[in-house]
């Protein structure tokens, strides 16, 4: 998957919304862990959007509870041309768990993306770098949502993701939240490389997301006709 540009993700938890979401979105992002048999359908799915699967961890904000069998689940799903991209938690890289799931996505030509998610707060400055650092150590693409209490939260946060822009890392970052809502459309013009957004806004599998035609004009109106919404500082 091309994280070299912003890839606009429909999160979604059943593939059959892949017509849907063609018209706006870039990829799916599809979770397997809210999904009916998720290997299943990854193999009967014929759509023409790629595919970063997810496949959250119940301490992480997901419905996955055994993190063995959901680990298995997520490198298996690689093995599907369709899965261009994984998404990996970073405390899972952490522990070492997730490296089987990293090799094996390597060895299918899928790139990866390592996750940290705060349902809490937005960290000091030195911890948002630190994370996104640590992040993009591990895999291609470093995502750090947060949660902001006050649009000042947002204000560091953006200042982070331009700052490892700027170092040559690939991040994706977002405030939840509703003081933190605008960053969804705003974080791609510092850099951010991945947006997320459900196709069905009752949908929506993170607080303060846009619907998937509303985020994808914001960034488009935002950066411009002509426009890099990757290139820090425009």
């Amino acid at each position: 998957m091309d994280f070299d540009s912003f890839v606009l993700a429909a999160s979604t938890a059943d593939l059959a919304d892949e017509s849907d979401a063609r018209e706006h979105a870039d990829c799916l992002e599809f979770r397997m862990d809210l999904a009916d048999a998720p290997l299943d359908a990854l193999a009967s799915y014929d759509g023409d959007l790629p595919i970063l699967a997810t496949n959250r961890a119940a301490w992480e904000g997901g419905e996955a509870s055994d993190d063995r069998n959901r680990l298995d689940a997520l490198a298996a799903a690689v093995e599907h041309d369709a899965v261009e991209a994984v998404d990996v938690e970073l405390e899972t890289m952490r522990s070492g768990d997730g490296q089987r799931v990293v090799e094996h996505a390597r060895e299918h030509g899928a790139d990866v993306v390592v996750s940290s998610h705060d349902f809490e707060d937005t960290p000091g400055m030195t911890d948002l770098q630190e994370t996104l650092r640590e992040a993009c150590g591990y895999g291609d693409v470093g995502k750090l949502a947060v949660t902001a209490q006050a649009r000042a939260d947002v204000l560091d946060l953006l200042v982070a993701t331009r700052a490892a822009t700027a170092e040559g890392d690939r991040v994706a970052t977002m405030a939840m939240g509703e003081p933190g809502r605008h960053s969804r459309a705003v974080a791609p013009l510092y850099g951010s490389r991945i947006g997320y957004a459900p196709v069905d806004p009752a949908e929506a599998t993170a607080p303060g997301q846009y619907d998937l035609a509303t985020l994808r004009g914001l960034v488009e109106t935002l950066a411009g006709e002509g426009n890099s919404v990757n290139t820090p500082g425009r």
